[in-house]
């Protein structure tokens, strides 16, 4: 990152002074608030993190093995690993998914929905200090983001205030390199990315996703102007964008995770639970600690990054994370933070742009991709082990003090999963078969009620809840200003007034007729 590169539009402030240590709690400590806080939400600001159930944590933290149990819960090898025989390499567990009986595909999302969901969630919180497996208080904790759809991760302060991310020549429009054959991040000599947020570098998929967004401004930027825009074309641009945004956020991706009915219901009936008042909207510990974290469950072992990205016009292939790939120029996985000709993302295996070529995502379950038990140091923000991304999950519930699913599932008035819908925990032991902790539960529960194919219960509305809440609570916001907003620009092929992401990849002309591949 630049020095002063604005990690959010709120700058430096919120990290000063914020150290882990002056963070963190002892568990009896811990325990004291979250039973005194109050139900509907706390936080003490909207650069917080707070939560929102006043409920006891899913287990006793003075228990010594219990860091034990929940490494063993989340390691490599274990009983949350799909074990994907990677030996078979990228291609075959793509072409043959028998391969892998644990990880099943979900035809009802495209692979692109994972990454999408993952440029949302590093839109909307960054949490860079709190200590993993240690209790600390989350209404003291800065989230380095702001709590909404803004795109602070793309435009951070804007141009007068962060011109390191913006085109010298047009300050009007954002900076965009060429990694060889088409769009990439701006790098550095040593490849790091210049972007807002490191994250949008982890891998290839987020990158060229970030990349995508860059375009699509600075398309935005030219239409408005072909169009006679008068005054700040800038801010009119990203406010366009923005709202489209938004749109593709409440309109395409959150139905598709959590249902329609769940939204329809949440947007007619109001929110239940997730209900700070104006201007006091935060990211609860419940959400950013346990609920979103569903998506690494969709996450494939290995995708195929493109059509015709290898110097020969072969396909790049690639595992998602791969040992091998650690400290290649061009590596052989699809890890961030490198450039190469072949590094770019052919769309159509991501989103439906009816050519056939679409992949699945996995589904919403118990089981994770094997690679994502070994994560490179450099997609973990803190760069510390553990590797495993499960593990990391769960110590989690120890850093926030969380609730178990099934305390919160009695709360809210759904359907609770008990203990014999988690025999596997039976040995872990520390009764968490009947407290389980809330990231696993929200997983079992899309397993068990939806088939995985989308969250259900608790999983569905905190997710549900958190979406509609930072979008009505934000005054800027479509869903705040104006309700009945439709998109504006113009669609690759159907009716106008509504917008797609397929359609924002084609007005970025990064979509493959504009590509020729």
């Amino acid at each position: 990152m630049e020095p002063t590169s604005g990690l959010t539009r709120r700058g430096f402030l919120t990290g000063v002074g914020a150290g882990a240590a002056a963070l963190t709690l002892t568990p009896a400590e811990a325990l004291a608030k979250v039973v005194t806080a109050r139900a509907g939400g706390l936080a003490t600001s909207p650069d917080r993190f707070g939560r929102v159930f006043s409920l006891a944590p899913f287990a006793d933290f003075n228990a010594p093995s219990l860091r034990s149990a929940l490494m063993e819960m989340g390691r490599p090898g274990g009983l949350a690993d799909a074990r994907d025989p990677l030996q078979e390499g990228p291609i075959r567990l793509i072409t043959n998914p028998e391969l892998s009986p644990n990880n099943l595909d979900n035809a009802t999302h495209t692979a692109g929905t994972t990454f999408f969901g993952q440029f949302i969630d590093h839109d909307m919180t960054f949490d860079r200090d709190s200590p993993l497996g240690v209790p600390t208080a989350p209404e003291q904790s800065p989230n380095l983001r702001t709590p909404g759809f803004d795109l602070d991760t793309v435009y951070a302060r804007g141009p007068a205030s962060d011109p390191q991310f913006y085109d010298p020549a047009d300050t009007a429009k954002l900076r965009v390199e060429s990694g060889g054959r088409f769009e990439d991040v701006p790098r550095r000599a040593n490849r790091t990315a210049i972007i807002p947020d490191p994250r949008n570098d982890e891998n290839l998929m987020i990158s060229g996703m970030h990349a995508a967004f860059l375009r699509f401004h600075n398309r935005v930027v030219d239409h408005l102007r072909a169009a006679g825009q008068q005054g700040n074309v800038f801010e009119a641009a990203r406010q366009q964008v923005r709202w489209h945004y938004q749109w593709l956020v409440l309109r395409e991706f959150l139905p598709q995770i959590i249902g329609q009915s769940v939204v329809d219901d949440i947007l007619r009936n109001g929110r239940r639970f997730y209900r700070p008042v104006a201007g006091q909207q935060f990211i609860p510990v419940e959400f950013q600690g346990a609920a979103y974290r569903f998506g690494h469950s969709m996450v494939r072992p290995s995708y195929r990054a493109n059509l015709a990205g290898n110097p020969d016009g072969t396909p790049f292939f690639g595992f998602i994370f791969d040992p091998a790939g650690q400290g290649q120029a061009d590596p052989v996985d699809l890890r961030g933070g490198a450039r190469a000709a072949r590094r770019f993302i052919g769309w159509q295996t991501f989103f439906d742009f009816g050519d056939g070529e679409v992949r699945p995502n996995k589904r919403i379950d118990t089981k994770l991709s094997t690679p994502l038990f070994n994560l490179p140091l450099a997609a973990i923000p803190s760069a510390d082990p553990p590797t495993s991304l499960a593990q990391r999950n769960l110590l989690r519930h120890i850093t926030w003090s969380l609730p178990s699913g099934q305390n919160i599932a009695r709360a809210i008035g759904v359907q609770s999963l008990e203990a014999q819908h988690f025999p596997e925990l039976q040995s872990i032991g520390h009764g968490l078969p009947s407290s389980t902790p809330l990231w696993y539960y929200v997983l079992k529960e899309a397993e068990v009620l939806a088939g995985g194919l989308r969250l259900a219960g608790v999983g569905a509305r905190i997710v549900g809840e958190v979406f509609v809440g930072l979008l009505q609570l934000d005054p800027s916001s479509f869903l705040s200003t104006n309700p009945s907003w439709r998109p504006t620009l113009p669609r690759r092929s159907g009716p106008a007034g509504d917008f797609r992401m397929v359609d924002l990849l084609t007005f970025a002309r990064v979509d493959p007729a504009s590509r020729g591949q």
